[in-house]
């Protein structure tokens, strides 16, 4: 019988013992870097998780040494300044939250290294998040030039407080996970080598559980992020704007040649 994850290029599956569906970014030679096919199964896989009978529980992480480096620099290069790829992303971006948001199953990230950007979206919109005690997990978006958008403004405030979203946010300074278990952006913090298996663990808890109850208390929690719609989809809105920008194509070209940035923004006129 053919899978309805057989079609998958960038994320790879593995179906374990009690309904446990073992999701793994899988580009590790760019760090598990979203392009334009990895962030399109990112934001189809979880309609296809909540409609698998077979699955009770998603845990989610990625290839090799990190979760996800974020996206990828020829994407956004392919993005900058094109209306209809930065539409495009638009209509994926908004999927991509919604659709983890409205996932019937639990989900649980196994966060084994950096997570930034597309990464940290189901890094940290999944229900219970295990980080590394040494990972590294951000929002670079100012960094590059762009507004925070993504997921940071539905979800950051709601974890960490408002003072730390905004520092984190308006710097795009990264955070170690033993940190992140500290201010609340995460359930638990171990280390590197026992992330896979305590979230494998709690996924055993979740899918050994009464389903029914605990997928209601998910729907319910889960109503504080669809409170918060409005302030995302202004958010990514915001981002998409600013790919429209001048600014982006510094940022990019800052990072490949990894030196600071000079926004045009920021230079005197």
């Amino acid at each position: 019988m053919v899978s309805r994850f057989d079609d998958y290029e960038q994320l790879t599956f593995s179906r374990r013992e009690n309904g446990v569906l073992l999701v793994t970014l899988d580009r590790p030679e760019k760090y598990n870097a979203a392009d334009e096919t990895m962030h399109t199964e990112l934001t189809r896989v979880w309609n296809d998780i909540s409609d698998d009978p077979e699955v009770r529980v998603a845990v989610v992480t990625g290839a090799g040494k990190a979760f996800c480096a974020g996206g990828d620099l020829g994407m956004v290069e392919r993005m900058a300044g094109d209306y209809d790829r930065v539409s495009h992303m638009l209509r994926e971006v908004s999927d991509l939250v919604y659709n983890i948001v409205n996932c019937d199953k639990p989900i649980v990230s196994a966060i084994n290294g950096v997570a930034v950007g597309a990464g940290t979206v189901a890094a940290l919109l999944a229900d219970v998040a295990i980080a590394a005690e040494d990972a590294r997990i951000g929002d670079g978006h100012v960094r590059l030039g762009v507004a925070a958008g993504d997921h940071a403004a539905i979800i950051w405030p709601l974890l960490a407080g408002m003072a730390k979203a905004r520092y984190y946010l308006l710097t795009g300074e990264m955070i170690t996970g033993a940190e992140a278990e500290r201010i609340g952006m995460v359930a638990k913090a171990v280390p590197r080598d026992r992330v896979l298996d305590e979230a494998l663990r709690v996924a055993d808890v979740l899918a050994t559980g009464s389903q029914q109850a605990i997928r209601l208390t998910k729907r319910s929690l889960n109503n504080w992020l669809r409170t918060a719609g409005p302030i995302f989809d202004q958010s990514a809105a915001y981002e998409m704007l600013t790919f429209l920008g001048p600014d982006v194509a510094e940022g990019v070209a800052a990072l490949r040649e990894k030196r600071a940035p000079k926004f045009p923004s920021a230079t005197p006129s």
